[in-house]
C-alpha cells in the first residue's frame, strides 16, 4: 500500500479511561502543533480539544486512526473502516496487545514514526458474514455484509443445551458437530477465543480461517484449518436457540432454517506493524517462558 503524507488523524479513546483521555489529550496537542488535524468523537473531542466526529465519520475521513485502548477497542473500529485501509496504530494502556502493539510509553515515538513514513503495515485479513432466513422455497435475507476481524462465532443461547450444527465448506459437506457452538477465526482471531476453545495460534498473515467447535460432545472433532478461499455455509438443525456474534461485540438471533454464510471479506484491516516481532508479543501475553 502506497504512504501518503498524513494530514488529520483520528483518536479513538476508551471513555473509561482517565489514563487514555490524558494520553489523548497529550498527542492531540502536538498534532495539532505540527499543523495537522486531530479528531475524536464528540465527548472525547471535547475534553482534549480535538475536531468532533460521529464515529462513522472519522472512520471514513481519518488518514490514520490511533486507538488508546485494549484490542476489543480496535476490534469496534476496524469493522468500521471499510474498504479504505486507513493505517491504525493501536495503543495498549497495558503493555502489549495482541492487536494493540505499542506501549503507552512508545506512543509518541510511535506517532512520530509513523507520521515521518517509517512504517510498514500488515493487510489482515476480516470475514464477511450473511444470514438468509427459509428452506429450499421462500428466502429471505436478514443480514448481509457484516464484518469481523477476529471471529464469527455461532453458539447456544439456552444453558443446558447442545446445538448441532452442520457445516458445508467449499460448497461441499464438511462435518455435524454436536457442541456448545462454533468459532470461524482469522488469523489475527486465532488468539482470542479459538484459542481458549483448544484451536491453533495461527501467524497473523498467513490467508487461513480456524474452525474450532466450542466443547464438543465428540472428542475427535478438533479445530481445523482450512484455505481462506473458502466459503463456508453453517446451519443450526432443529428449534434450539441459537446466536451469531461478531468478534464479541455484535450479536443476532438465529431462527430455525436460518443459514448463516461466511466468506473472506473484500476488506481488510491495515494494522501497522509493531517494532516487537510477533513471537515476542506472544511470548509476553501468554506467558511463554
Amino acid at each position: 500500500m502506497a504512504k501518503r503524507p498524513i494530514k488529520n488523524v483520528g483518536l479513538i479513546v476508551k471513555r473509561d479511561s482517565p489514563q487514555a483521555l490524558a494520553i489523548a489529550r497529550e498527542l492531540g496537542a502536538w498534532i495539532t502543533a505540527r499543523g495537522l488535524v486531530a479528531m475524536a468523537e464528540g465527548d472525547v473531542a471535547r475534553a482534549i480539544k480535538a475536531r468532533p466526529l460521529a464515529i462513522e465519520d472519522l472512520a471514513r475521513h481519518a488518514e490514520l486512526i490511533v486507538v488508546l485502548g485494549g484490542d476489543g477497542t480496535l476490534l469496534a473500529i476496524a469493522r468500521l473502516i471499510g474498504e479504505r485501509e486507513t493505517p491504525i496504530l493501536g495503543i495498549n494502556l497495558g503493555g502489549l496487545g495482541f492487536l494493540t502493539q505499542a506501549t503507552i510509553e512508545e506512543a509518541r515515538s510511535s506517532l512520530e514514526r509513523v507520521l515521518a513514513g517509517d512504517y510498514e503495515v500488515d493487510r489482515r485479513i476480516m470475514l464477511e458474514a450473511s444470514v438468509t432466513r427459509g428452506g429450499r422455497g421462500r428466502k429471505a435475507a436478514i443480514a448481509d455484509g457484516l464484518r469481523a476481524f477476529n471471529d464469527v462465532v455461532i453458539n447456544k443461547r439456552e444453558i443446558g443445551t447442545m446445538l448441532e450444527i452442520e457445516v458445508v465448506a467449499d460448497h461441499k459437506p464438511f462435518c455435524s458437530y454436536r457442541a456448545d457452538g462454533l468459532i470461524v477465526a482469522t488469523p489475527t482471531g486465532s488468539t482470542a477465543y479459538a484459542l481458549s476453545a483448544g484451536g491453533p495460534i495461527v501467524f497473523p498473515t498467513l490467508n487461513v480461517i480456524v474452525l474450532a467447535p466450542i466443547c464438543p460432545h465428540t472428542l475427535s472433532n478438533r479445530p481445523v484449518v482450512l484455505p481462506d478461499t473458502f466459503e463456508l455455509e453453517i446451519r443450526v438443525i432443529g428449534k434450539l436457540a441459537a446466536a451469531l456474534t461478531l468478534d464479541g461485540q455484535q450479536r443476532i438471533a438465529l431462527g430455525p432454517d436460518d443459514a448463516v454464510k461466511v466468506r473472506k471479506s473484500r476488506s481488510v484491516v491495515a494494522l501497522i506493524r509493531s517494532t516487537h516481532p510477533y513471537f515476542e508479543i506472544w511470548r509476553d501475553k501468554l506467558r511463554w517462558g
